[in-house]
Protein backbone atom coordinates (compact mmCIF):
# COMPACT_ATOMS: atom_id res chain seq x y z
CA UNK A 1 0.00 0.00 0.00
CA UNK A 2 2.76 2.39 0.74
CA UNK A 3 5.02 1.87 -2.44
CA UNK A 4 1.21 2.01 -4.52
CA UNK A 5 0.85 5.39 -2.93
CA UNK A 6 4.32 7.05 -3.64
CA UNK A 7 4.78 5.44 -6.91
CA UNK A 8 1.34 6.65 -8.04
CA UNK A 9 2.26 10.46 -7.20
CA UNK A 10 6.49 9.54 -8.63
CA UNK A 11 4.42 8.73 -12.04
CA UNK A 12 1.90 11.46 -12.16
CA UNK A 13 4.40 14.00 -10.29
CA UNK A 14 7.42 13.56 -11.05
CA UNK A 15 7.07 11.92 -14.63
CA UNK A 16 4.48 13.11 -16.15
CA UNK A 17 2.17 10.17 -16.59
CA UNK A 18 -1.28 9.80 -17.38
CA UNK A 19 -3.76 7.92 -15.57
CA UNK A 20 -4.19 5.03 -17.57
CA UNK A 21 -0.05 4.20 -17.99
CA UNK A 22 -0.57 4.57 -13.74
CA UNK A 23 -2.92 2.31 -13.99
CA UNK A 24 -1.14 -0.07 -16.05
CA UNK A 25 1.98 -0.15 -14.11
CA UNK A 26 0.49 -0.57 -10.17
CA UNK A 27 -1.65 -3.53 -12.35
CA UNK A 28 1.76 -5.03 -13.65
CA UNK A 29 3.01 -4.83 -10.47
CA UNK A 30 -0.44 -6.58 -8.98
CA UNK A 31 -0.02 -9.20 -11.65
CA UNK A 32 3.56 -9.96 -10.74
CA UNK A 33 2.63 -10.56 -7.28
CA UNK A 34 -0.78 -12.41 -7.39
CA UNK A 35 -0.70 -14.02 -10.64
CA UNK A 36 3.06 -15.60 -9.83
CA UNK A 37 2.49 -17.03 -6.54
CA UNK A 38 2.66 -20.45 -7.76
CA UNK A 39 5.67 -19.84 -9.26
CA UNK A 40 7.64 -18.57 -6.21
CA UNK A 41 6.27 -21.04 -4.27
CA UNK A 42 7.55 -24.02 -7.03
CA UNK A 43 10.82 -22.33 -6.58
CA UNK A 44 10.65 -22.78 -2.57
CA UNK A 45 9.81 -26.57 -2.78
CA UNK A 46 12.79 -26.70 -4.93
CA UNK A 47 15.72 -24.41 -2.95
CA UNK A 48 13.85 -23.70 0.26
CA UNK A 49 12.45 -21.11 2.04
CA UNK A 50 15.79 -19.91 3.34
CA UNK A 51 17.30 -19.24 -0.16
CA UNK A 52 13.85 -17.73 -1.89
CA UNK A 53 12.98 -15.30 1.00
CA UNK A 54 17.13 -14.08 0.41
CA UNK A 55 15.96 -14.52 -3.69
CA UNK A 56 13.16 -12.25 -2.78
CA UNK A 57 15.04 -9.76 -0.44
CA UNK A 58 17.72 -9.42 -3.92
CA UNK A 59 14.91 -9.06 -6.31
CA UNK A 60 12.98 -6.28 -3.90
CA UNK A 61 16.35 -4.60 -3.48
CA UNK A 62 16.83 -4.60 -7.49
CA UNK A 63 13.22 -3.38 -7.82
CA UNK A 64 13.47 -0.32 -5.46
CA UNK A 65 16.96 0.64 -6.98
CA UNK A 66 15.38 0.41 -10.21
CA UNK A 67 12.50 2.39 -9.34
CA UNK A 68 14.74 5.30 -7.87
CA UNK A 69 17.20 5.96 -11.01
CA UNK A 70 14.82 5.09 -13.78
CA UNK A 71 13.37 8.15 -15.36
CA UNK A 72 11.40 6.30 -17.73
CA UNK A 73 8.15 4.56 -17.87
CA UNK A 74 10.20 1.64 -18.89
CA UNK A 75 11.89 1.45 -16.11
CA UNK A 76 9.67 1.87 -13.11
CA UNK A 77 7.52 -0.70 -15.05
CA UNK A 78 10.61 -3.15 -14.80
CA UNK A 79 11.12 -1.75 -10.91
CA UNK A 80 7.50 -2.58 -10.49
CA UNK A 81 7.26 -6.36 -11.71
CA UNK A 82 10.73 -6.65 -9.75
CA UNK A 83 9.55 -5.33 -6.37
CA UNK A 84 5.80 -7.40 -7.43
CA UNK A 85 7.69 -10.37 -8.00
CA UNK A 86 9.98 -10.49 -4.70
CA UNK A 87 6.33 -10.90 -2.81
CA UNK A 88 5.16 -13.61 -4.77
CA UNK A 89 9.12 -15.20 -3.33
CA UNK A 90 7.86 -14.29 0.05
CA UNK A 91 4.70 -15.39 0.70
CA UNK A 92 4.26 -19.16 -0.36
CA UNK A 93 8.07 -19.62 0.97
CA UNK A 94 6.82 -18.16 4.58
CA UNK A 95 3.45 -20.20 4.64
CA UNK A 96 5.21 -23.40 3.13
CA UNK A 97 7.63 -23.39 6.18
CA UNK A 98 4.67 -22.38 9.13
CA UNK A 99 2.39 -25.29 7.84
CA UNK A 100 5.95 -27.86 8.33
CA UNK A 101 6.97 -26.19 11.63
CA UNK A 102 4.17 -26.58 13.16
CA UNK A 103 3.29 -30.34 12.26
CA UNK A 104 3.32 -31.38 15.46
CA UNK A 105 1.03 -34.28 17.43
CA UNK A 106 -1.55 -31.68 17.38
CA UNK A 107 -0.87 -29.99 14.18
CA UNK A 108 -4.20 -28.94 13.05
CA UNK A 109 -4.72 -26.43 15.71
CA UNK A 110 -0.75 -25.44 16.39
CA UNK A 111 -1.38 -24.70 12.28
CA UNK A 112 -4.07 -22.43 13.18
CA UNK A 113 -2.32 -20.83 15.52
CA UNK A 114 1.21 -20.02 13.82
CA UNK A 115 -1.38 -18.67 10.51
CA UNK A 116 -3.20 -16.35 12.96
CA UNK A 117 -0.07 -14.98 14.19
CA UNK A 118 1.59 -14.93 10.84
CA UNK A 119 -1.71 -12.61 9.73
CA UNK A 120 -1.76 -10.44 12.74
CA UNK A 121 1.61 -9.45 12.75
CA UNK A 122 1.08 -8.48 8.89
CA UNK A 123 -1.68 -6.68 9.74
CA UNK A 124 0.80 -4.42 11.92
CA UNK A 125 2.24 -3.80 8.72
CA UNK A 126 -1.16 -3.39 6.61
CA UNK A 127 -2.13 -0.45 9.71
CA UNK A 128 1.29 1.38 9.62
CA UNK A 129 2.09 0.97 6.16
CA UNK A 130 -0.97 3.81 4.80
CA UNK A 131 -0.04 5.91 7.28
CA UNK A 132 4.20 5.88 6.98
CA UNK A 133 2.81 6.00 2.90
CA UNK A 134 1.04 9.77 3.96
CA UNK A 135 3.75 10.92 5.71
CA UNK A 136 5.88 10.31 2.72
CA UNK A 137 4.21 11.53 0.17
CA UNK A 138 6.02 14.69 0.24
CA UNK A 139 9.72 13.09 0.37
CA UNK A 140 11.64 13.21 -3.20
CA UNK A 141 10.79 9.46 -3.95
CA UNK A 142 14.40 8.04 -4.56
CA UNK A 143 14.95 8.95 -1.18
CA UNK A 144 11.92 6.67 -0.25
CA UNK A 145 12.79 3.99 -2.89
CA UNK A 146 16.52 3.95 -1.78
CA UNK A 147 15.51 3.74 2.00
CA UNK A 148 13.35 1.09 0.89
CA UNK A 149 15.98 -1.11 -1.00
CA UNK A 150 18.48 0.05 2.54
CA UNK A 151 15.88 -1.43 4.68
CA UNK A 152 15.29 -4.53 2.65
CA UNK A 153 19.02 -5.29 2.56
CA UNK A 154 19.22 -5.18 6.47
CA UNK A 155 16.13 -7.76 6.41
CA UNK A 156 18.13 -9.78 4.21
CA UNK A 157 21.23 -9.67 6.37
CA UNK A 158 18.65 -10.65 9.34
CA UNK A 159 17.23 -14.00 7.54
CA UNK A 160 20.51 -14.70 6.64
CA UNK A 161 21.75 -14.37 10.05
CA UNK A 162 18.72 -15.96 12.15
CA UNK A 163 16.63 -18.15 9.47
CA UNK A 164 17.18 -21.37 9.92
CA UNK A 165 18.85 -23.06 6.90
CA UNK A 166 16.31 -26.38 6.89
CA UNK A 167 16.65 -28.37 3.56
CA UNK A 168 14.13 -28.60 1.52
CA UNK A 169 12.24 -31.64 1.63
CA UNK A 170 12.57 -34.03 -0.55
CA UNK A 171 9.86 -33.63 -3.56
CA UNK A 172 9.28 -36.22 -6.01
CA UNK A 173 9.33 -35.91 -9.46
CA UNK A 174 9.50 -32.77 -11.91
CA UNK A 175 8.32 -29.18 -11.83
CA UNK A 176 5.15 -30.30 -14.14
CA UNK A 177 4.31 -33.28 -12.43
CA UNK A 178 3.58 -31.24 -8.91
CA UNK A 179 2.06 -29.07 -11.06
CA UNK A 180 0.31 -31.63 -12.61
CA UNK A 181 -0.56 -33.12 -9.11
CA UNK A 182 -2.31 -29.79 -8.42
CA UNK A 183 -3.95 -29.73 -11.50
CA UNK A 184 -5.64 -33.23 -11.06
CA UNK A 185 -6.85 -32.17 -7.19
CA UNK A 186 -10.21 -30.69 -7.87
CA UNK A 187 -11.09 -30.94 -4.70
CA UNK A 188 -8.46 -28.70 -3.68
CA UNK A 189 -9.02 -26.07 -6.59
CA UNK A 190 -12.80 -26.51 -5.88
CA UNK A 191 -11.54 -25.58 -2.23
CA UNK A 192 -9.39 -22.37 -3.37
CA UNK A 193 -11.71 -21.02 -5.75
CA UNK A 194 -14.91 -21.05 -2.26
CA UNK A 195 -12.38 -19.51 0.09
CA UNK A 196 -10.79 -17.06 -2.34
CA UNK A 197 -14.07 -15.43 -2.79
CA UNK A 198 -13.83 -13.48 0.84
CA UNK A 199 -10.88 -11.86 -0.84
CA UNK A 200 -13.61 -10.41 -3.94
CA UNK A 201 -15.29 -9.08 -0.65
CA UNK A 202 -12.10 -7.20 0.41
CA UNK A 203 -11.15 -6.04 -2.38
CA UNK A 204 -13.93 -3.83 -2.49
CA UNK A 205 -12.71 -2.06 0.58
CA UNK A 206 -10.67 -0.42 -2.68
CA UNK A 207 -13.33 -0.50 -5.48
CA UNK A 208 -16.93 -0.07 -3.87
CA UNK A 209 -16.34 1.41 -0.59
CA UNK A 210 -15.31 4.34 -2.24
CA UNK A 211 -18.10 4.98 -4.75
CA UNK A 212 -20.45 4.29 -1.33
CA UNK A 213 -18.48 6.82 0.67
CA UNK A 214 -18.63 9.73 -2.72
CA UNK A 215 -22.31 8.61 -3.07
CA UNK A 216 -23.63 8.50 0.55
CA UNK A 217 -21.35 10.47 2.61
CA UNK A 218 -20.30 13.43 0.24
CA UNK A 219 -16.35 12.33 -0.18
CA UNK A 220 -13.64 9.77 0.88
CA UNK A 221 -12.39 11.31 3.96
CA UNK A 222 -13.67 8.41 5.72
CA UNK A 223 -11.49 5.13 3.91
CA UNK A 224 -8.27 5.74 5.12
CA UNK A 225 -10.10 5.24 8.84
CA UNK A 226 -11.73 2.60 8.30
CA UNK A 227 -8.98 1.08 6.77
CA UNK A 228 -7.05 1.45 9.57
CA UNK A 229 -9.43 0.17 11.62
CA UNK A 230 -9.68 -2.99 10.20
CA UNK A 231 -6.33 -4.01 10.53
CA UNK A 232 -6.15 -2.64 14.04
CA UNK A 233 -9.14 -4.87 14.39
CA UNK A 234 -6.94 -7.82 13.20
CA UNK A 235 -4.00 -6.96 15.58
CA UNK A 236 -6.04 -6.92 18.69
CA UNK A 237 -8.32 -9.34 18.14
CA UNK A 238 -6.75 -12.24 15.70
CA UNK A 239 -5.55 -14.59 18.38
CA UNK A 240 -8.92 -14.57 20.46
CA UNK A 241 -11.22 -14.97 17.27
CA UNK A 242 -8.73 -17.99 16.17
CA UNK A 243 -9.25 -19.45 20.23
CA UNK A 244 -12.85 -19.26 19.68
CA UNK A 245 -12.73 -20.17 16.06
CA UNK A 246 -10.60 -23.80 17.02
CA UNK A 247 -13.43 -25.11 19.09
CA UNK A 248 -15.37 -25.67 15.85
CA UNK A 249 -14.93 -27.91 12.93
CA UNK A 250 -12.62 -26.36 10.27
CA UNK A 251 -15.75 -26.63 8.04
CA UNK A 252 -17.98 -24.96 10.55
CA UNK A 253 -15.60 -22.34 11.11
CA UNK A 254 -14.77 -21.09 8.12
CA UNK A 255 -18.20 -21.69 7.03
CA UNK A 256 -19.40 -19.24 9.46
CA UNK A 257 -16.37 -17.15 8.70
CA UNK A 258 -17.86 -16.45 5.11
CA UNK A 259 -21.29 -15.99 6.36
CA UNK A 260 -19.57 -12.74 8.08
CA UNK A 261 -18.64 -11.80 5.32
CA UNK A 262 -21.56 -11.91 3.36
CA UNK A 263 -23.53 -10.30 6.54
CA UNK A 264 -20.82 -7.48 6.34
CA UNK A 265 -21.95 -7.70 2.75
CA UNK A 266 -25.38 -7.16 3.68
CA UNK A 267 -25.10 -4.62 5.93
CA UNK A 268 -23.10 -2.02 3.81
CA UNK A 269 -25.48 -3.33 1.10
CA UNK A 270 -29.19 -2.04 3.54
CA UNK A 271 -27.18 0.95 4.40
CA UNK A 272 -26.74 1.70 0.62
CA UNK A 273 -30.43 1.55 -0.01
CA UNK A 274 -31.15 3.95 2.72
CA UNK A 275 -28.75 6.37 0.98
CA UNK A 276 -28.36 9.14 4.39
CA UNK A 277 -24.78 10.17 5.48
CA UNK A 278 -25.43 8.42 9.01
CA UNK A 279 -26.33 5.22 7.31
CA UNK A 280 -23.76 5.23 4.80
CA UNK A 281 -21.08 5.62 7.51
CA UNK A 282 -22.61 2.63 9.66
CA UNK A 283 -22.61 0.67 6.84
CA UNK A 284 -19.54 1.32 6.03
CA UNK A 285 -18.26 0.30 9.44
CA UNK A 286 -20.31 -2.51 10.01
CA UNK A 287 -18.73 -4.09 6.68
CA UNK A 288 -15.32 -3.46 7.95
CA UNK A 289 -15.90 -5.07 10.91
CA UNK A 290 -17.62 -7.99 9.83
CA UNK A 291 -15.22 -8.34 6.99
CA UNK A 292 -12.52 -8.17 9.33
CA UNK A 293 -14.22 -10.77 11.45
CA UNK A 294 -15.19 -12.88 8.85
CA UNK A 295 -11.56 -13.51 7.81
CA UNK A 296 -9.71 -13.98 11.13
CA UNK A 297 -11.85 -17.38 11.52
CA UNK A 298 -11.12 -18.20 7.74
CA UNK A 299 -8.23 -17.21 6.81
CA UNK A 300 -6.07 -19.43 9.11
CA UNK A 301 -8.17 -22.49 9.15
CA UNK A 302 -8.01 -22.41 5.21
CA UNK A 303 -4.17 -21.95 5.60
CA UNK A 304 -3.80 -24.99 8.03
CA UNK A 305 -6.23 -27.23 5.64
CA UNK A 306 -3.77 -26.87 2.96
CA UNK A 307 -1.16 -29.75 3.70
CA UNK A 308 -3.90 -32.05 4.21
CA UNK A 309 -4.82 -31.32 0.18
CA UNK A 310 -1.46 -31.81 -0.60
CA UNK A 311 -0.48 -34.68 1.24
CA UNK A 312 2.36 -32.99 2.91
CA UNK A 313 4.15 -32.62 -0.56
CA UNK A 314 4.56 -29.77 -3.10
CA UNK A 315 3.62 -27.29 0.23
CA UNK A 316 5.26 -24.06 -1.58
CA UNK A 317 3.74 -24.89 -4.82
CA UNK A 318 0.04 -25.49 -2.78
CA UNK A 319 0.52 -22.37 -0.85
CA UNK A 320 1.34 -19.92 -3.85
CA UNK A 321 -1.40 -21.79 -6.55
CA UNK A 322 -4.02 -20.78 -3.30
CA UNK A 323 -2.72 -17.25 -3.31
CA UNK A 324 -2.90 -16.88 -7.11
CA UNK A 325 -6.71 -17.97 -7.39
CA UNK A 326 -7.71 -15.93 -4.96
CA UNK A 327 -6.10 -13.32 -6.42
CA UNK A 328 -6.72 -14.04 -9.97
CA UNK A 329 -10.42 -14.29 -9.09
CA UNK A 330 -10.51 -10.56 -7.81
CA UNK A 331 -10.51 -9.44 -11.43
CA UNK A 332 -13.49 -10.75 -13.72
CA UNK A 333 -15.34 -10.35 -10.08
CA UNK A 334 -13.83 -6.47 -9.86
CA UNK A 335 -15.10 -6.17 -13.77
CA UNK A 336 -18.14 -7.78 -12.89
CA UNK A 337 -19.22 -5.32 -10.03
CA UNK A 338 -18.67 -2.32 -11.99
CA UNK A 339 -20.45 -3.42 -14.67
CA UNK A 340 -23.41 -3.98 -12.16
CA UNK A 341 -22.43 -0.31 -10.78
CA UNK A 342 -22.50 1.17 -14.49
CA UNK A 343 -25.67 -0.33 -15.46
CA UNK A 344 -28.12 -0.42 -12.62
CA UNK A 345 -30.16 3.15 -12.00
CA UNK A 346 -29.49 5.19 -8.76
CA UNK A 347 -32.27 3.65 -6.66
CA UNK A 348 -32.93 1.87 -3.38
CA UNK A 349 -32.75 -1.46 -5.10
CA UNK A 350 -29.82 -0.18 -7.61
CA UNK A 351 -27.63 1.08 -4.94
CA UNK A 352 -28.00 -2.17 -2.98
CA UNK A 353 -27.93 -4.36 -6.01
CA UNK A 354 -24.08 -4.67 -6.53
CA UNK A 355 -23.58 -5.52 -2.56
CA UNK A 356 -26.63 -7.94 -2.85
CA UNK A 357 -24.85 -10.07 -5.66
CA UNK A 358 -21.82 -10.01 -3.72
CA UNK A 359 -22.97 -11.26 -0.47
CA UNK A 360 -25.51 -13.96 -2.58
CA UNK A 361 -21.90 -15.26 -3.76
CA UNK A 362 -19.88 -15.49 -0.82
CA UNK A 363 -23.15 -17.98 0.38
CA UNK A 364 -23.42 -19.49 -2.52
CA UNK A 365 -19.00 -20.36 -1.99
CA UNK A 366 -20.30 -20.78 2.57
CA UNK A 367 -22.20 -23.27 1.27
CA UNK A 368 -19.95 -25.39 -1.16
CA UNK A 369 -17.72 -25.86 1.72
CA UNK A 370 -19.42 -28.66 3.46
CA UNK A 371 -19.43 -30.82 0.59
CA UNK A 372 -16.00 -29.73 -0.73
CA UNK A 373 -14.26 -30.77 2.76
CA UNK A 374 -16.67 -34.41 3.21
CA UNK A 375 -14.96 -35.14 -0.60
CA UNK A 376 -11.94 -34.34 0.75
CA UNK A 377 -12.34 -36.37 3.90
CA UNK A 378 -13.28 -39.34 1.34
CA UNK A 379 -10.08 -38.88 -0.79
CA UNK A 380 -8.09 -38.83 3.02
CA UNK A 381 -9.38 -42.29 3.96
CA UNK A 382 -8.78 -43.36 0.65
CA UNK A 383 -5.32 -42.57 0.30
CA UNK A 384 -4.87 -44.01 3.86
CA UNK A 385 -6.46 -47.08 3.10
CA UNK A 386 -4.21 -47.40 -0.15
Amino acid sequence: MTLHQNLSVHLTSDLGQAAAVVGAILGLRTVAQQGMFFVGGTIADRIGTRRTVLVGCAVRVSGLVCLGISTSVLGAAIGAVLTGFAGALFSPAVEAELARSSDTADASHARIDAFALFNAFGQIGAFTGPLLGALLLNVDFRTVAFTGAAVFVLIGAAQWRWMPAHRPPPTRGSVLSGWRDIARNRVFLSFSLAVGVSLVAYNQLYLLVPIELDRGWGDQEPLGVLLAASSLVVVIAQMRVTAWARRRSPTRAMTLGLGTVALGLVAIGTAAAVGSRAATLVGALLFVLLLATGQMITGPTARAAIPGFAREQHLGSYYGVYASIGGILVLPASAAVGAVVDTVPDTALGRAAPWGLLAGLVLVAAASLGPIMRRQDRRGQTAARA
